[in-house]
């Protein structure tokens, strides 16, 4: 196999520091070849289920790997994730690996053969540009086609969005596809993102189906001791690149798709004196984004950086030393949004610095939006150039902020900020239309996202339904109300908010926005979708970056005719709508360098690392399930958490409640949410309300605990029940899941 060679001295270090790390017997393996264009078997033996040893050469540990993968499945909220050994990508001691994706594609290839006629299964493969997304995307390919599979692939099995390959999953109607991914994780994480025939991302129960199946294939090889595992050609018939091409990658349905909706009207746009500047950040956005951009004849209103396909991302997100300022590569990720602390306790955007955009703007004007999407191109970050004299104003409305020099700054919009703009955009658009009360309007939004949004919705008469985090979450409730729709279209729409109350969105509902505070979104149709076979959608399954994008740039074309500045039209939306919980905090804990090139310490750090993360997370989550089970109530949960917190107040706590996969403290004026991270040993708190400094405080302090058990906890949680809260948590979120559902 081909070694890379490094695009720079930091990706040079990095390559340096794996190779040292990969032992000779990884480095030598040669198990599976698919630079062998022709058809071949793959024998998968006993002696590769158990350690490598000298006396089992063949050992490759893959018991243990599944246990893990797993695990893994039953919680992942995008997939399942994790590192891989990007220039051994066989080296099963890693998450993710060639041998394991050949066993997942199997598995799925034989679910779906189950469920299907074989003559009628096809499903699409994309990746974006990831390490080894090329060898995963061909295997995948190939074993579905050995197991008559039709498999469509991109023309020259080129990058595609991860919301391309979802639209055209449904839009093809299709069983389904397969994206090779990790959104905007660090470099040397990759997954493998199921979609199913709606498009959207697999939910625990459909990739247990599979991971049930890996199972079966290995207790077959325990009593047998093999099991063959057949790969076809490189060209064979069922992989066919010719769908594709005749829809031009599917660019052409989605141009369709935008014009029936947030693109009907570009004039705006198209009449713009000025320049958006879009940072594709080495990703797969150019590729599609710019062709789209081209056949809405918009092309000429955007420039760009960064538009070559990139692994490294071009530096993006890292840095020679880590954030105890220990020389070590770290990496912080390509998400735009990320706050992190210097030495000195400075916060700053790692990400965004690592962009040196001091320099790449400083010939552009003041009020230029500047556009930042990620690698699978589904996220986006919003940011505008403005000037020093604004930052008072910035400040008193909690926006964030870095310095291009001494008269200039770049406001960094978080995504509860911008989307908030976004939607109120997009809904004063559809009431100047005069369409806006043609439905009942409501939204989908995950239960971290902002406060803000709840309080904009009720000033406008739009319904609210909060769901646990993840974009399948949406798509989930998506698919609840449709159903609906086709069963009884002239009744009310009723579903149940993960907060379990029930909510009335009237007959024949719009869905005039979906989203998520880690920067995706997705807008709801007019006129319900159709598929060629005519299953009708709300809306498409995943969020697009693109569809922000055409949006983002309506609002900055009208900004621009109105002489605002984004900051102004936010602080408008907050009075026009008597929004009280204006500021919004994240807290992002990390208990270990996931970009550690020796697996054995990775292993043992995140092991660690994860033992953090639950502990955290089981100290809330036991409580909340106290309340739930009538085991205790909120003033005896009070009690707890003013005890163990002595520098915050809980007086005001009017709920807590476990909301799907994190503990929801509602106060009457702020909430505050605390989630372990479903896929790493990471800790995640948000915060909104309307006191900064007051919100700020309770993410970090509650975040940052170390879910040590008090006198009091104790006292009211025995620990049989503190032991099994997650598995009842996990029960009442199935529950949730399964209501009413569709598949």
């Amino acid at each position: 196999m081909s070694m890379k060679e490094p695009s720079c001295v930091l990706e040079k270090e990095l390559f340096k520091s794996v190779l040292e790390k990969t032992p000779d017997y990884i480095k030598n393996l040669d198990l599976l070849n698919f630079e062998n264009n022709g058809e071949f078997t793959f024998v998968l033996k006993r002696e590769h289920l158990y350690p490598y040893s000298e006396s089992n050469p063949e050992g490759l540990n893959l018991l243990e790997w599944f246990e893990n993968y797993s695990k893994e499945a039953k919680v992942s909220t995008a997939g399942i994730r994790g590192p891989q050994n990007i220039l051994f990508p066989q080296d099963t001691r890693f998450p993710i690996n060639l041998v394991g994706i050949v066993l997942a594609t199997l598995a799925k290839a034989l679910v779906a053969k189950e469920k299907y006629d074989s003559n009628k299964i096809c499903k699409l493969v994309g990746s974006e540009v990831r390490y080894n997304s090329d060898l995963y995307l061909n295997a995948i390919a190939r074993i579905q086609a050995a197991q008559g599979i039709k498999t469509l692939t991109p023309q020259g099995r080129k990058t595609i969005p991860i919301w391309l390959a979802s639209f055209l999953c449904f839009k093809l109607d299709l069983v389904g596809g397969e994206y090779i991914t990790s959104s905007h994780g660090i470099s040397v994480k990759t997954a493998t993102k199921d979609l199913n025939s709606q498009g959207s991302q697999y939910l625990p129960e459909e990739s247990l189906e599979f991971v049930n199946k890996i199972r079966e294939i290995f207790d077959i090889v325990e009593k047998d001791g093999s099991y063959e595992i057949k790969i076809s050609a490189n060209d064979n018939p069922l992989i066919d690149e010719s769908v594709m091409r005749s829809l031009n990658d599917g660019i052409d349905l989605y141009v369709e798709y935008l014009k029936s909706g947030v693109a009907e009207n570009l004039d705006s746009v198209k009449q713009m004196k000025g320049q958006l500047f879009i940072e594709a950040g080495g990703g797969c956005a150019y590729r599609t984004l710019s062709a789209v951009l081209e056949k809405l004849e918009i092309s000429n209103k955007y420039l760009w950086n960064n538009i070559q396909e990139d692994p490294f991302f071009h530096s993006i997100g890292k840095y020679d030393t880590d954030p105890n300022g220990n020389k070590v590569f770290y990496d912080y990720s390509v998400d735009a949004t990320v706050l992190a602390k210097k030495p000195d306790g400075t916060r700053f955007f790692p990400v965004i610095e690592s962009l040196h955009y001091e320099e790449k703007l400083k010939f552009l004007p003041l009020g230029t939006v500047i556009l930042i999407t990620d690698p699978d191109h589904d996220r986006l970050t919003v940011c505008q150039i403005e000037a020093v004299g604004n930052i008072p104003n910035l400040d008193e409305l909690g926006v964030s902020y870095i310095h291009l020099g001494e008269e200039r700054i770049l406001t960094v919009y978080s995504a509860n900020q911008a989307f908030l703009m976004l939607m109120d955009y997009r809904t004063k658009q559809l009431k100047q239309q005069g369409k806006f009360k043609n439905y009942p309007r409501f939204m989908i939004k995950t239960t971290a996202s902002a406060l803000s949004w709840d309080e904009w919705a009720k000033a406008n008469g739009i319904k609210v339904i909060n769901v646990p985090v993840g974009f399948k979450e949406i798509a989930n409730i998506m698919k609840k109300v449709e159903f609906q729709i086709e069963k009884n279209p002239d009744c009310e729409v009723k579903v149940e908010d993960v907060f379990g109350e029930e909510i009335n969105l009237g007959v024949q509902p719009r869905m005039i926005f979906g989203g998520e505070e880690s920067g995706g979104m997705i807008m709801g149709s007019e006129n319900l979708i159709e598929s060629n076979s005519g299953r009708k959608a709300i809306a498409m399954r995943e969020k697009s970056a693109t569809e922000a994008i055409i949006v983002a740039s309506c609002l900055a074309s009208k900004l621009e005719e109105d002489n605002k500045t984004l900051s102004e039209y936010l602080e408008e939306i907050f009075e026009e709508n008597n929004i009280v919980a204006k500021y919004d905090v994240r807290e992002d804990i990390a208990y270990y360098n996931e970009s550690e090139p020796d697996i054995d310490k990775l292993k043992q750090a995140k092991s660690e690392g994860e033992k953090q993360r639950t502990k955290n997370d089981l100290f809330y989550l036991s409580l909340a399930i106290a309340i739930k089970e009538g085991i205790a109530n909120l003033e005896d949960v009070k009690r707890v958490l003013n005890d163990t917190f002595k520098q915050l107040n809980f007086d005001n706590l009017i709920a807590v409640k476990f909301v799907g996969d994190g503990t929801y403290l509602q106060f009457t004026d702020k909430y505050v949410e605390i989630r372990p991270s479903g896929t790493d040993a990471k800790t995640k708190a948000y915060s909104g309300g309307s006191e900064y400094n007051v919100i700020k405080d309770f993410a970090q302090i509650l975040g940052n605990y170390s879910g040590e058990r008090t006198e009091l906890h104790n006292k009211l949680i025995s620990e049989d029940f503190y032991n099994s809260s997650k598995e009842i948590a996990l029960n009442y979120y199935l529950k949730f899941v399964e209501k009413e559902s569709r598949v």
